[in-house]
């Protein structure tokens, strides 16, 4: 694939905006005010409605010209003044040179990386999310303008981390399909901005759908073909990409390499035209994983020849290829009459109108005073680490011996196989970044330190290094453990064999801790969960944190929980498990629901109910946090355009009614929370609010699920007053076994903590629904 080439004549621009700031450093991709041939051509005309320019456009491109543009790596018209581009960048915490279209060089050598999506999902902090994404868009603007990445950027990645072992699951947000959505809308509109519907940057949210599984026990995600039920689709695998598309008007859906349900996700029309298009109204284009056109032809053999997996995949909704696949066989195709022009216009109609959007054909750029001073700003480098503080969850606090104090705690061993990493701390996906501060760096702030290894590293194969660090331990006032995975262990690609830590690690924290001086903590580095419960039940290990992985600013981050410059306020955004429970459970079973017959477990908090190590949305602080409800309803009425004729509404008030028959608009449940902090310590408080449905509600439905989430900071000794509104379409709702949402009438319980609260649900009936 090629890479954007940087024209010289911008390199004296890139100086201008080093040195002041402004003026734009790149030639217009189009519509250039220079070019005489073309400035006043219909398509360049900024007055007119995008849909009449990119109408224009298409009518004077030839169907070999249409053809080059459905392709990642899309050609040139120099004819109409139309410069090449490359439409693959990737922004999944940060501007990333994964993708061709996006290089680190000149005056842009790097870019804030913030922690890792799993991570920052620990925060449950939605305008925090929003506020890393105005930083990202930030810094690709600035980089576009420099002549070194793209406008259109295929994150995030808001696939439900449905099994623990998946290696990209460090990718999403998590198991919640709610949480995972509303990451997805807050994170969107950081990056594509606020300005209409003009874009900033394009976002794009992937892998659509029921993606996750890369490589486990002989199956990989090129042959493997999801059996997924309608209810599993509908009410946990696309909750975040409808909510992507209709909350946060994304840009761009990407399509998955896998089959679901016998079909190529590329090549699926029910998928891209009828439920991404049609019911969701996506508003942008839909591009395929990279090479998956090719992936369905050659490894899924779904058709006989590649005119025909060209035909499939556009007429099935698909606008544009990342890689060469329709740019080689999508005119042949159209020559054999599998496919018609008017079906290659339709794709250009979204890619086209996306870059329009853009301010590509503008001949001017709206952010063009963004330069090198707006990328690594210390302004961006200090969300980065404020990010980072956010996240870490502390799973265990004995004593409590948290925080560490710089008084008593004079010198600290620092151990283990994570204890000076960098480039594990940002995961994958992820850019070259600003600079680094490991964990040891970011403890040497605070302490005076003996370091040791342990470990040469995450594989932990032998314990020569073991003495070494437990004499450290012997010596020093405290002892850290910085221990778990990175990309060996857990990537796209590599899905990991079982939930331990790897090799010998477990052997060396068991010895440090028993060797131990002081107090022992230890801190996980992952993505994924870990089964630490010999660490959670060994009294020498006095506290454990997980930190994710995260972000350039990591080392600081977790020196700061350590120590107590910050407390502590993430929550666990997946379940930890423990090994047993990977006990004869495939990797390729994708049904959400256990089933007590064959002793299927299930999946997700909201319907596994066995023995766990942590649960979802874990997290202690420093201080105490009690709540009281101080205001909720008890009877909400749903109101119904009516129901069938022979039902009365006394015989409908104990059903589950569809949600397409209710008045949903804005009816909600408001509820009035007050969170006193009890301790000593300021403090930042994520409010978790679940709802079970009643008791009748079918065994279908989930044991319980998050219906919203708050953040409130409450100082030591003071109360804050939270409003919490739940949804009571979106969020009481439940998926019967046919995929149709329904709301269940009754008595639902809503759970904030250790409160819990009873709304019934009355329908109210209007009128009369036609059969």
């Amino acid at each position: 694939m090629a890479s954007i080439s940087v024209p010289s004549s911008s390199l004296v621009a890139f100086f201008v905006v080093l040195v002041v700031g402004t003026g734009e450093a790149r030639d217009p991709f189009a519509c250039d005010p220079k070019d005489g041939n073309t400035k006043n051509l219909p398509f360049c005309r900024v007055s007119l409605p995008i849909s009449e320019r990119v109408k224009d456009l298409i009518g004077r491109l030839t169907l070999q010209e249409k053809v080059s543009l459905l392709v990642d790596n899309a050609a040139p018209v120099p004819r109409l003044g139309i410069k090449g581009y490359e439409w693959w960048s990737e922004a999944l915490h940060g501007v990333s040179n994964v993708g061709p279209g996006t290089k680190f060089t000149g005056p842009f050598p790097a870019a804030t990386s913030f922690p890792q999506v799993i991570t920052t999902a620990a925060t449950f902090n939605a305008s925090l999310w929003e506020a890393i994404g105005r930083v990202v868009s930030d810094e690709a603007r600035a980089m576009y303008n420099g002549g070194t990445a793209g406008l259109t950027y295929w994150s995030p990645n808001v696939n439900i981390f449905r099994d623990p072992r998946w290696g990209r699951g460090q990718e999403t947000p998590g198991e919640d399909p709610v949480l995972a959505g509303r990451y997805a809308a807050n994170y969107v509109k950081g990056l594509q901005g606020t300005d209409g519907n003009r874009l900033k940057v394009a976002a794009c949210c992937k892998h659509f759908t029921a993606y996750d599984l890369d490589n486990w026990n002989g199956v990989d995600r090129f042959h493997f073909n999801a059996q997924v039920s309608k209810q599993d689709i509908e009410d946990t695998f696309d909750v975040p990409f409808r909510m992507c598309v209709k909350e946060g008007k994304v840009a761009s859906v990407m399509c998955s390499y896998n089959q679901v349900n016998g079909v190529p996700t590329c090549a699926d029309p029910n998928l891209l035209k009828k439920t991404v298009r049609a019911q969701w109204r996506l508003d942008g284009y839909i591009v395929s994983d990279c090479d998956s056109v090719g992936v369905f032809y050659s490894n899924q053999h779904y058709t006989k020849t590649p005119e025909e997996a060209a035909a499939d995949a556009i007429k099935a909704g698909l606008d544009l290829d990342c890689g060469p696949f329709l740019g080689l066989h999508t005119q042949d195709a159209v020559k054999k009459g599998l496919l018609t022009e008017t079906d290659v216009n339709g794709a250009l109609v979204n890619t086209l109108s996306v870059q329009m959007r853009l301010g590509m054909f503008d001949g001017s750029d709206p952010y063009g005073n963004l330069g090198p001073r707006d990328v690594c700003s210390p302004a961006h480098q200090e969300l980065a680490l404020e990010a980072a503080r956010q996240g870490i969850v502390l799973l265990k606090n004995t004593g409590p011996s948290l925080p560490l104090s710089p008084r008593r705690h004079r010198t600290v061993a620092i151990i283990g196989p994570n204890s000076n990493v960098t480039v594990t701390m940002i995961g994958n996906y992820a850019g070259i970044a600003c600079g680094y501060t490991s964990p040891l760096q970011g403890i040497e702030r605070h302490a005076e330190t003996i370091h040791q290894l342990g470990c040469v590293d995450v594989a932990c194969k032998d314990d020569k290094q073991f003495q070494a660090a437990i004499d450290a331990a012997r010596q020093a006032d405290a002892t850290v453990l910085l221990m778990g995975l990175d990309q060996s262990i857990e990537a796209e690609t590599v899905d990991r064999a079982g939930l331990l830590l790897p090799g010998r690690q477990q052997d060396l924290v068991s010895k440090v801790a028993a060797a131990s001086k002081g107090p022992t903590i230890l801190v996980l580095m992952s993505g994924g969960p870990v089964d630490v419960t010999f660490a959670k039940n060994d009294p020498g290990v006095k506290g454990i944190l997980w930190a994710g992985y995260p972000g350039q600013a990591g080392g600081a981050a977790i020196a700061d929980i350590l120590f107590g410059a910050a407390n502590p306020g993430g929550k666990l955004p997946v379940t930890w498990y423990p090994q047993e429970y990977l006990t004869n459970l495939a990797m390729t079973n994708m049904a959400m629901r256990a089933s007590r017959s064959t002793g299927y477990p299930g999946r997700t908090y909201r319907f596994y109910q066995g023995p766990v190590v942590y649960p979802f949305g874990h997290g202690l602080s420093y201080t105490h946090f009690v709540h009281t409800l101080a205001s909720a309803p008890t009877v909400v009425s749903v109101p119904l355009d009516g129901h069938r004729k022979g039902n009365s509404s006394s015989n409908i008030s104990n059903k589950a009614i569809r949600v397409t028959h209710a008045r949903c608009g804005k009816l909600s449940i408001s509820l009035h929370v007050d969170v006193k902090n009890v301790g000593s310590m300021d403090g930042t408080h994520t409010l978790l609010v679940f709802s079970a449905p009643p008791a009748g509600g079918g065994h279908w439905a989930p044991q319980k699920q998050l219906g919203a989430f708050e953040k409130v900071h409450v100082p030591a000794k003071s109360q804050q007053r939270v409003q919490v509104n739940i949804h009571v379409c979106k969020f009481l709702s439940v998926v019967d076994k046919s995929g149709i949402r329904r709301i269940p009438m009754g008595q639902h319980s809503i759970h904030i903590g250790d409160v819990k609260h009873s709304v019934s649900l009355q329908a109210q009936t209007l009128g009369i629904i036609k059969s």
